[in-house]
């Protein structure tokens, strides 16, 4: 196993996302759980990535009870993180470290990021002096490195990571669907932390499971490029690898719900090999096949919601990445995704007043509030 070239004390460059950890009777399967991370140290990893909010603090604690107390604190690194949620002022922020720290059996934790910034809650944290208390923790031994993890627009991280040089590593979402998203901006976030000289953990490697399990197209294109190369891989196996070949990438996290998932990754991550001229190309034919196939092709403009053009405040674009994703993926979890993190009550595609505010402004020229009923009859029943 090679030494991180960005960390010496990381081994490798894939990393045990702790967010999707296996359950059973609504807690984590801390059987399971052993196994996966058993596997993972045997492979020569070392690298643990979590956050209080993941499985309402049930991962902290999974965490201590199979990693912690069974393994030497040297033999793991540990990363956790600070999430808005849990502090209004300067002076909630150490008990909250102190209360991670004991959640998660450690005295001191390897990365500490601030989490999920974005231009919404970034003023909360220097507000509250968020990264000059992790700084502080830093110097007291209690951090061993400060980062943060990004969910916005490619400026919001260039105007954070001006005004905080300090910081040392970020975490972006990331993945081959992704790059050139309008949306989420990878590519252009990845710019610019190359920009600023930091490494970068990737998360969302497989979008949430979603490239882990291609449909029958883009399934077409990966069986046939196996049978030229001889090589056969898992559809999560080309989507690591993808984000991995990238030169600034520091760490791959891999949120793996059992053992089989952990065996897989470990399977192509232990000897890694960056995509090669023919994977690469049939990557490329694959973002092709999806972007034909998303039934409503809204671009993530967000015209139609700007300077509050929908008076019931519709979240309409990621409202249409949802539908998109249930419908080329077949995912579920979209519906979770779509009354949890995209919607909330009275602005729900079931809301729409039929205005047609947005249709006058659409560039794309869409029936949106078509799509929007076809939305409220697949997402929210």
């Amino acid at each position: 196993m090679n030494t991180n070239q960005f960390f010496p004390e990381i081994e490798g460059n894939f990393g045990f996302g702790c967010m999707r950890l296996p359950m059973k009777n609504g807690n984590v399967d801390l059987e399971e759980m052993t196994k996966m991370a058993d596997a993972f140290f045997q492979a020569g990893f070392n690298y643990i990535d979590t956050a209080h909010g993941y499985l309402g603090g049930r991962s902290e604690t999974a965490i201590r009870e199979t990693i912690s107390k069974r393994y030497p604190r040297d033999q793991f690194l540990l990363t956790n993180k600070l999430t808005s949620n849990y502090f209004e002022k300067e002076e909630d922020i150490r008990p909250f470290f102190d209360a991670q720290l004991e959640a998660c059996g450690v005295d001191y934790f390897d990365f500490y990021l601030m989490h999920a910034q974005d231009s919404g809650n970034f003023g909360k944290y220097q507000k509250c002096r968020a990264y000059e208390t992790a700084f502080d923790l830093k110097e007291e031994g209690k951090i061993r490195h400060v980062g943060l993890s990004f969910h916005d627009k490619a400026e919001v991280l260039d105007n954070i990571l001006t005004q905080y040089p300090q910081v040392e590593i970020v975490q972006i979402q990331f993945n081959y669907i992704d790059y050139d998203s309008d949306r989420i901006e990878s590519r252009k976030v990845y710019e610019v932390c190359e920009k600023h000289n930091k490494p970068v953990i990737v998360m969302e490697p497989v979008k949430g499971g979603m490239l882990a399990d291609l449909p029958e197209k883009a399934d077409a294109i990966l069986k046939e490029l196996e049978q030229q190369t001889g090589k056969t891989l898992s559809h999560a196996a080309y989507a690591i690898r993808y984000a991995a070949s990238f030169p600034s990438m520091c760490m791959i996290l891999s949120g793996m719900s059992d053992l089989s998932q952990m065996k897989d990754n470990l399977s192509f991550m232990k000897e890694f090999e960056p995509l090669s001229e023919a994977e690469s190309a049939a990557i490329d034919h694959i973002k092709e096949v999806l972007a034909a196939s998303n039934p409503i092709a809204c671009t993530g403009c967000r015209y139609c919601i700007l300077d509050n053009k929908c008076p019931k405040e519709i979240n309409i674009p990621e409202i249409f990445s949802c539908l998109n994703a249930l419908r080329v993926y077949h995912h579920q979890n979209q519906k979770f995704i779509y009354h949890n993190f995209v919607t909330k009550e009275g602005s729900r595609a079931s809301d729409c007043i039929q205005c047609g505010q947005c249709e006058k402004i659409y560039p794309q020229h869409l029936p949106v509030r078509e799509y929007l009923k076809e939305a409220a009859r697949e997402l929210e029943h």
